[in-house]
């Protein structure tokens, strides 16, 4: 009798977890969690993404989760196939500056943005609209009130002088995790199987990743992507380490080509210098394969430095310069509201919902046709780069097999002459109405005119 209880309590369970695909390959051990929703069939190759970064706060009036869903087929028109939503979990208050980043319970929803159903109801929509969705993640710190720090305070780094939990150098509103606690990696990779399991989430942007060991990325993201066997996982490391690769990581930020394009601006530095930059990000990356994740914003540069027009030179600079951004080697992330020229900064601790009523129609038309050639073209996507920049034009080629686009982006406010290197002199195509041009020994561009040719 009791074999038999065994064996009927064994088939429930394995019905139970029927339309999981496990993490368990080769046991018979259940996966931890039963399996919400099934794999996401139209996951774009890492070569192919484009990251939309929702501000859940800002993105609606509401600043909930059902507001993003509301929004989804604008995102999607955009060209985005890769919605990156900030932390989703309840924001600690002890200590507490409003941070969403001071994560206070990792398998949880804010109640300020909505339900579990709510997150489940969007990823859904979202699939069901070719997009992924993958979530913030916060693991090198928790909130002071994260009740990791009562119930497991060895989890926690301590202070070398007084035996207190320590802060993050620079954050005292959050606790520094211990991760040579074999407990606290087991505790982060659950909360990050929950996700995926329970939400059906297809990824993560890793928050301060540089300062994570590489060996828990590896056990990690090695575990994350065997729960689903017919879904890759897309995996963002905010971070430069050239090792987050090795650890599994599909990209890395671009911290130095950012700075490298503002110091463009800010200091007038020449274009040759972003080129610099892209060669050096990608001189410790040994794999040809490897991309590096491109911006012109994102939420800490919006809030401390400053949106796109602020920084690149207003509604054309930023174009000119996103162009480049998204071009040049990379994978783009569009942070939400730069599309449409949005001009206030967005302050992501508290609710600063975004005005959609002000969209630039014609900036957005721009957004648009820049994405949608970086879809269609694989020289863009994952082709041979060769920099041909002067001091103030950003003149670039991508090829790959018989396809070579040429991009050339003035980055001044002058109208500049370029001066055409033989090899790349001929006929060519304007890649956005395929009207031929004739590219002879120079090129005049108007103020942050751009051009993107191909063969």
């Amino acid at each position: 009798m009791k074999s038999n209880i065994n064996f009927v309590y064994a088939l429930l369970l394995t019905l139970a977890f029927v339309s999981c695909s496990s993490s368990d390959d080769d046991s018979n051990t259940p996966p931890p969690y039963p399996q919400y929703g099934t794999s996401f069939e139209k996951m774009p190759k890492k070569e192919d993404a484009i990251i939309y970064q929702v501000n859940i706060r800002a993105f609606s009036q509401a600043g909930t989760l059902k507001g993003v869903q509301d929004r989804l087929t604008q995102i999607k028109e955009l060209g985005a196939n890769v919605i990156y939503l900030m932390p989703i979990y309840p924001i600690g208050i002890e200590k507490g500056i409003g941070s969403p980043y001071a994560v206070k319970d990792y398998k949880a929803v804010n109640t300020d943005f909505g339900t579990l159903e709510d997150l489940r109801t969007l990823v859904e929509e979202a699939h069901k609209k070719d997009m992924a969705v993958i979530l913030d993640w916060v693991a090198n710190h928790t909130a002071w009130d994260n009740a990791w720090i009562t119930a497991h305070p060895d989890w926690y780094q301590k202070n070398s002088e007084t035996g207190e939990i320590a802060s993050p150098p620079g954050y005292a509103d959050v606790a520094q995790l211990d991760f040579t606690n074999p407990e606290v990696r087991s505790a982060m990779i659950d909360a990050m199987e929950y996700w995926v399991y329970t939400a059906n989430i297809d990824g993560f942007r890793c928050d301060y990743a540089d300062f994570v060991p590489q060996s828990f990325w590896s056990e990690a993201i090695s575990k994350l992507r065997n729960i689903k066997k017919d879904q890759k996982i897309l995996m963002l490391a905010e971070g430069t380490k050239v090792n987050h690769f090795d650890a599994g990581f599909d990209y890395t930020f671009g911290f130095n080509f950012f700075t490298a394009l503002e110091n463009a601006f800010e200091k007038s530095l020449p274009a040759t210098t972003i080129q610099d930059a892209n060669a050096a990000e990608y001189a410790i990356n040994y794999n040809p394969e490897n991309r590096i994740v491109r911006y012109t914003s994102n939420h800490d540069v919006n809030l401390a430095e400053g949106t796109p027009l602020e920084l690149f030179g207003g509604k054309k600079g930023s174009v000119a310069t996103f162009v480049v951004a998204a071009y040049m080697k990379s994978v783009p992330m569009i942070y939400n509201g730069q599309e449409v020229g949005y001009a206030q900064r967005i302050d992501y601790f508290s609710n600063t919902p975004i005005n959609w009523s002000t969209a630039d129609s014609d900036m957005l038309a721009e957004y648009k046709k820049i994405i949608a050639f970086r879809n269609n073209s694989n020289a863009i996507k994952k082709g041979t780069y060769t920099g041909y920049s002067n001091n103030a034009i950003s003149a670039f080629t991508m090829v790959k097999d018989a396809e070579k686009v040429f991009i050339l982006s003035n980055l001044t406010n002058a109208t500049t002459k370029y001066l055409v290197t033989n090899t790349l002199k001929g006929t060519w195509k304007d890649a956005f109405t395929d009207a031929t041009v004739t590219v002879g020994s120079e090129i005049t561009l108007a103020p942050f005119q751009y051009l993107v040719l191909k063969n």
